[in-house]
């Protein structure tokens, strides 16, 4: 199965209230699929197919790992832990998923 049916179930489940004025880019780079990245601006959420050119944080991880994060089966901090998730540059706004979007 294709993450894409995932970034469709973020879009769906995006918290617009939790996301006022911010403005932010969130990579994810799926190791066994394709990349995507969601953008959040003002309230707003749209996930696009393919690599940003520059990201406000970068999430490393695995199709399986990224369905237990969304499904909620999988805790972040715990999958961040175990090494099956990876974060590069503001570390502090992957912590922020959980507000923007309502998971599980």
């Amino acid at each position: 199965m294709s993450v894409a049916p995932i970034f469709d179930k973020l879009e769906q489940n995006f918290n617009a209230d939790a996301a006022e004025g911010l403005d932010l880019v969130f990579q994810f780079d799926i190791e066994d699929d394709t990349n995507y990245h969601v953008i959040i601006k003002d309230g707003t959420c749209k996930s696009v197919e393919g690599t940003h050119d520059d990201p406000s944080v970068t999430l490393i991880m695995n199709s399986e790992t990224l369905k237990g994060i969304v499904s909620g089966e999988t805790d972040g901090m715990q999958a961040f832990m175990a090494g099956q998730l990876r974060a590069e540059g503001d570390m502090m706004l992957a912590t922020k998923l959980g507000e923007l979007f309502n998971m599980g």
